[in-house]
Order: structure tokens, then sequence, then C-alpha cells
């Protein structure tokens, strides 16, 4: 398996969908960028481990998970993002005792919440990439490009019916077209739903 390098880009806040945020990783030595919509727990998680400033008065879940790892001696090797199907990224943990090396399924936001913990690296693979991959025009200033912190807990995340969805009722030639725009406007997270949506409709 062809391993290519992610850094994390930051975190986009959704302004349609509450709770939801765009989990934006970079690949390393190249231009795509890979979006992925993820709760806003999970971001929370993600953006408290980014913020080195922050620390929260109790372990959170990543947090004790990492505690428990590092007293009975298990690493965390690297993370893999390895599958897209139907919308849904799949993610593994790479992880050692006693040299030996174990791989556990994991949730990408989960897998990224614990790889900044265990500063250990975030790859993917070309099939991923080609399949969700989006090339964004360049930042004008990278200092803008660091994560946003959700500081607390959002509310629940509101479900909305088919017919409140645009995408649903969208051709193809048009989801492309708003594929296209997002892009241009650097909106992650409706291009990440565009993305699959489009993804669902060619499978």
């Amino acid at each position: 398996m062809n391993k290519i390098p992610l850094t994390i880009k930051g975190l986009s806040y959704s302004e349609r969908q509450t709770g939801a945020y765009a989990l934006i990783l970079a690949e390393e030595n190249g231009a795509r960028k890979l979006p992925i919509v993820i709760g806003g727990f999970e971001a929370q998680a993600i953006a408290i481990a980014l913020e080195k400033m922050v620390s929260p008065p109790r372990p959170l879940t990543h947090d004790l998970f990492r505690d428990f790892a590092q007293v009975f001696d298990i690493g965390l090797t690297e993370i893999i993002i390895y599958k897209i199907k139907d919308g849904v990224f799949y993610a593994n943990l790479h992880c050692i005792k006693d040299g030996k090396e174990e791989i556990l399924d994991a949730r990408p936001s989960d897998a990224v919440a614990l790889a900044i913990r265990f500063q250990c690296p975030i790859y993917t693979t070309e099939e991923v990439l080609q399949s969700a991959g989006l090339i964004l025009k360049e930042e004008a200033d990278e200092a803008d490009t660091t994560s946003t912190a959700p500081t607390e807990a959002p509310k629940s995340e509101k479900k909305t019916s088919d017919s409140d969805n645009p995408l649903k009722s969208s051709s193809l030639a048009q989801l492309n077209e708003m594929l296209d725009k997002a892009v241009k406007n650097e909106d992650y997270e409706l291009a990440a739903r565009i993305r699959d949506e489009i993804g669902r409709r060619e499978s």
C-alpha cells in the first residue's frame, strides 16, 4: 500500500448544520486536501489537542486512552485513513506492544485525535485521495489556516429530511457546478458533502 502523509490544516465550522465541522487534512507533498465531516464533540477533542494552551481539568476520552496505553507500554506508531465507501471514511490504528503490531479499526476523527496526542504520523492512500481529495486554491495567508477550537460542547445535531436537502434534488451536472463553486470559495464542509453525494450517485 502506497502511504501518503497528511498534515492537519484545520477545522472549519459548518454554518449549515448545527454541531458539524469539517476536518481538513492536507497532502504533505501535494496540493490535494481531504475534508472529512465530523461531529462537534470529535472536533472539540481534536482542537483541544491542537491548542497546547488548553488543558481540561479532567482527562477526556482520548487523553485517557493515551494514558492507559502509556501505562501498559502500548505505542501508536501511525494511523491510516485507508478507505472511503458511500461517503464514510475508514481508518486504522497501528499499535505496537512488545515488538508485536496490532491493527485496530477506528473512526478517522478518533484516529486523528489520538495521532495528535501520540505525536504519530497520519497517512492515507492514493485511492482515497483520488476518490475524495479536492484541490483548493492556495491560502493568501498561511497564518489563517490554524484550527478554530470549539471550546464549548455544541447542542444536539438537527437531522434534515431529503426534501430539505438541496443536494438530493440537484442533478449530477448541477452538483458538479456546485462543487466547483464550493472549491473556489474554499467552503470545505459544503465541498465534502457535495463530493460525497456525487460519489454515492456514481457508485
